[in-house]
């Protein structure tokens, strides 16, 4: 069976995504900019960023640490120069440190927090106020299964995912009546955290997919796309799971 693909337009609409050199984030930003969008693109690796979108029209890339938030907010005032404003922000940048929690490192205990939870926030607090000015906006955010159920090894990372779940929702509330949404994507795809599972581990990861296989970097973006369009107006405060039925 051949399913059609419906792409939303988004000609003239200024989406911002962290950590988009690779993996998820490049296939959302990808995703933005072939419908369109201005695409401002914020990873850590300049040169990642170089190697990835470096020519490419209506993108303006920012290497900037997202834990550090007058870094953050510098980096958002210079793209609503550039562009004039900030309709879509996805926060998806991230990073694992694994352990188990009597071996985790206070480095490797702030720096995942850091990244993911702080970053969310930092790039949060600055957008809103551009958003508020516009009367709308999408914020979505990047979570994970782990927030919601845990995993071994990856205390650091669950309290990082489930800090963005209840930051999603709160952010939700706060910023409705600016005609702001704000929701989350709980991802399952192939990615270089998934490459770095031993195989054995890796099986039985993927025997616990109903679907059978973990997705492709791309499969994320839509869901993106529709959560960021006019369609989902009325949508906020979810996380949304694209993890083939493995949070059922």
């Amino acid at each position: 069976m051949s399913i059609g693909q419906i792409t939303p337009d988004f000609d003239g609409t200024t989406v911002l995504v962290t950590g988009g050199a690779q993996g998820i984030g490049y296939q959302i930003a990808s995703y933005f900019h072939s419908a369109g969008a201005r695409v401002a693109v914020l990873d850590y690796d300049k040169k990642l960023l170089d190697e990835a979108w470096g020519g490419v029209d209506r993108v303006y890339l920012t290497a900037v640490d997202v834990s550090d938030g007058d870094a953050v907010r510098s980096a958002v005032d210079d793209i609503v120069g550039w562009a004039g404003g900030i309709d879509v922000a996805v926060n998806n940048a991230g990073i694992a440190r694994d352990a188990v929690v009597w071996k985790l490192t206070d480095e490797q205990w702030d720096s995942v927090l850091a990244v993911h939870t702080t970053g969310t926030f930092n790039v949060t607090r600055s957008v809103v106020p551009h958003m508020r000015a516009a009367g709308a906006g999408r914020i979505i955010n990047v979570t994970s299964y782990t927030g919601m159920h845990g995993n071994i090894g990856q205390s650091n990372y669950a309290a990082a995912k489930g800090g963005i779940i209840a930051f999603t929702k709160s952010v939700a509330k706060e910023v409705a009546r600016f005609g702001i949404t704000c929701n989350a994507i709980s991802p399952n795809a192939s990615t270089a955290m998934v490459a770095a599972v031993p195989p054995d581990r890796l099986a039985e990861m993927t025997a616990s997919v109903p679907l059978g296989r973990f997705a492709e970097a791309s499969e994320m973006a839509p869901a993106v796309g529709f959560l960021a369009s006019a369609q989902a107006a009325y949508v906020t405060g979810v996380v949304l799971p694209v993890d083939g039925g493995v949070s059922m």
